[in-house]
């Protein structure tokens, strides 16, 4: 018997593209799950599916409205998507699907109600920094991003030739610089694609692009 295409994703598990939901019964929770799929590479929620990936089906027409009200009142910019019914065995599965930004970086409430930005880390919803959010805004200015070869800036490229990746902070030892500078050198190069974030340890690091 032939799969359905939706059994065939929850074959994948959860990962950074793709989060199971048995229900929606939060709008500000779920906003942070639209924010980190915007500000990543986009992805797809399935809501009616346990954890484990048994499709329990969802339950009201609430489901999308609340889906709706996430991306409407709890996202700033407002969070696009795309969503679509699939019977499945039976039961009805909710496919959201979220587009990568465009218009970054998105915000959605944390637990204190503050907006703030989140990123997509396998299958977990992180915090973004302020030197990520900083590099999303550069990247929309019109007259883009100038940077200097700065004695700390050398000093970074060499410490990436041989190291993998660097953090904030050991970047402010070896810069010999404050943590100011550091998050604008660091956005600086974000923004012009010279480096690139990696997540290590749910701790954000930057490496450069091979």
């Amino acid at each position: 018997m032939k799969k359905h295409p939706i059994e065939i994703l929850i074959e994948q598990g959860e990962h950074q593209q793709l989060d199971f939901k048995f229900e929606v019964s939060d709008s500000k929770k779920i906003a942070r799950t639209l924010s980190a799929f915007a500000n990543t590479d986009g992805g797809r929620l399935l809501i009616g599916v346990k954890d484990n990936g048994a499709i329990a089906g969802v339950r009201s027409e609430e489901e999308y409205y609340m889906i709706e009200a996430a991306s409407q009142l709890y996202t700033k910019p407002e969070v696009a998507f795309t969503a679509q019914r699939w019977e499945v065995g039976g039961k009805t599965v909710l496919e959201v699907h979220i587009p990568p930004a465009k218009n970054g970086p998105y915000m959605a409430p944390d637990k204190q109600d503050e907006f703030k930005a989140y990123i997509r880390v396998d299958d977990e919803n992180i915090l973004a920094n302020d030197v990520l959010v900083l590099a999303w805004e550069k990247q929309k200015r019109t007259k883009g991003t100038l940077l200097k070869l700065t004695k700390p800036v050398e000093r970074l490229f060499h410490y990436l030739d041989n190291h993998p990746y660097i953090n904030a902070n050991q970047f402010c030892r070896i810069g010999r610089i404050n943590y100011y500078t550091a998050k604008h050198i660091l956005s600086d190069l974000l923004a012009i694609n010279s480096l690139q974030y990696v997540v290590v340890d749910k701790r954000i690091a930057y490496k450069r692009i091979a």
